[in-house]
């Protein structure tokens, strides 16, 4: 009896490409799925037979052995948010443009449109945060407003 041929692999090696092995996703896919499952029922395991007491010691903030005075809750200046907003915003901006330029010669002209692009899209955007006022951060941006400077507890 003569063995049937496998056409994928014939048809592989004809063309040059290496023949389609989804036995390694499979196999990926089955160990996280393990994984997940193992971890949730871990969880579930702890949630139902974990011993549960509060006293009034634990529902205490830990100061470092100092008794808390006042409020927990201080809020921060907003401009400190923006400025780390703005760094993760640029720093993006940045990985993609050194990316691109280790590879410009590669991508040719339309790369290079397209980063084009990126970047005109990001200054619009900078454009658009500096015409809203988002970039004033002194006493003088709260009294374009009405003349005086905001309250610090609103």
């Amino acid at each position: 009896m003569l063995a049937s041929p496998n056409w994928t692999h014939l048809a592989a090696e004809l063309s040059g490409e290496a023949p389609l092995d989804l036995s390694a996703g499979l196999s990926l896919l089955l160990y996280t799925g393990l994984v997940v499952g193992l971890v949730l029922l871990l969880m579930l395991l702890a949630a139902k037979l974990g011993h549960k007491s509060t006293t009034p010691a634990k529902r205490e903030p830990y100061e470092s052995g100092i008794l808390p005075s006042g409020e927990a809750r201080v809020r921060g200046p907003v401009p400190f948010y923006l400025v780390a907003v703005f760094f993760i915003v640029f720093d993006v901006e940045a990985v993609f443009i050194v990316s691109w330029a280790v590879v410009y010669d590669r991508l040719g002209w339309a790369g290079f449109a397209q980063m084009a692009v990126f970047i005109g899209v990001l200054f619009l955007a900078l454009g658009y945060l500096w015409k809203a006022g988002a970039l004033d951060w002194g006493p003088r941006a709260g009294r374009k407003a009405g003349g005086k400077l905001p309250e610090a507890g609103r």
